[in-house]
């Protein structure tokens, strides 16, 4: 069985007593998936697993209300497995996962709560709440709407990681950028073009001509090609670019960077440096999402962020904070302590 047991919460309550509710997080396993539903969790203070879940064809292809019933006996071999004891709260993403927790607190009769991060696939009152942004268009009682994405990422761990890679970076100019990688995604919306490629590399090479230092880390979904092109223009103009081995410095970079650049194609990416307070930069990638492209024009109608052209600047802005808001208004409704 695909389980992978996450610590609790560091900023959670401490004493099992005082909250003694665990969730499972399903989903079909994306890092971007898990990381908006660990950071709910965590906001909660629940003990939380990872149960990853492929459905078997051609489960894979139909409409998500058909999984309604007994989705369990539709998953792949291959799966995490979702069966009794069921846990307190189930957590779900990816409009094919909302089934499972419907079924989950069908089958534990109303026992377990079925939440769901962004728009399911079935009717919204079948979830006990669903937490989506504001761009997924989700109405209902039981609906939160949000204004970036649910991350994990809190001020605690920014100060955690702080002084574990500062040294790291100290070598490198102020002020320092740091270039967070996206990649091909979903229905493969967005790709790292020869001219994205460029594009970055130019602009990587202006702001080391400016005086900046530099720092970059791809992701999972980088194509090894556009990321070694990247690596290779971020070590021409003496910076630091991550080169796969040991640990990320994802959380490092949003700690100890004075600014950041995203691709445009991570909601999550963008949520993440924007819960900073930095300035935030947006990159272009060759492709095109519409419920994507409507977020990111409305974070920069909102000033904070801006597109990036290889120009430093610097702004001030609130930093959205729908984690810890969608936790407390969770909280309330299900009057958890």
């Amino acid at each position: 069985m695909a389980k992978e047991i996450a610590r609790k919460a560091s900023e959670g309550p401490k004493d099992p007593r005082m909250n003694p509710r665990t969730a499972w997080i399903i989903s079909p396993g994306q890092v971007g998936m898990k990381a908006q539903c660990r950071g709910l969790a965590e906001a909660l203070g629940l003990a939380y697993e990872f149960r990853d879940v492929r459905f078997r064809f051609p489960f894979t292809w139909l409409p998500e209300p058909l999984l309604v019933g007994d989705p369990f006996s539709k998953l792949h071999e291959s799966s995490a497995r979702v069966d009794p004891p069921w846990p307190d709260v189930a957590i779900t993403l990816g409009s094919r996962c909302a089934p499972i927790g419907v079924a989950m607190k069908r089958a534990s009769g109303g026992k377990v709560v079925a939440l769901h991060v962004q728009r399911p696939g079935v009717p919204v009152g079948w979830l006990d709440a669903v937490i989506a942004p504001w761009h997924d268009r989700v109405t209902g009682p039981n609906a939160i709407e949000t204004v970036a994405a649910l991350h994990h990422v809190t001020p605690g761990k920014l100060d955690a990681a702080r002084p574990q890679w500062m040294p790291v970076f100290a070598h490198l100019k102020r002020p320092l950028v740091a270039f967070l990688l996206g990649g091909t995604n979903g229905w493969r919306r967005f790709r790292f073009s020869d001219e994205a490629v460029a594009g970055l590399a130019a602009g990587i090479a202006k702001l080391a001509a400016a005086g900046c230092g530099i720092a970059l880390t791809p992701s999972r979904r980088t194509d090894p090609s556009a990321a070694e092109a990247l690596r290779a223009a971020v070590r021409a103009a003496g910076g630091y670019a991550w080169d796969g081995e040991g640990d990320n410095p994802y959380l490092g970079l949003l700690a100890c960077a004075d600014a950041i650049v995203v691709t445009e194609d991570s909601v999550s990416m963008t949520s993440e440096a924007l819960s900073t307070g930095k300035p935030v930069f947006v990159a272009s990638l060759t492709g095109r999402s519409g419920r994507i492209a409507a977020f990111q024009a409305e974070m920069q109608r909102k000033g904070l962020t801006r597109p990036f052209d290889g120009t430093f600047a610097t702004w001030r802005y609130d930093p959205p904070d729908d984690t810890a808001r969608a936790a407390r208004l969770l909280r309330e409704r299900f009057g958890w302590g």
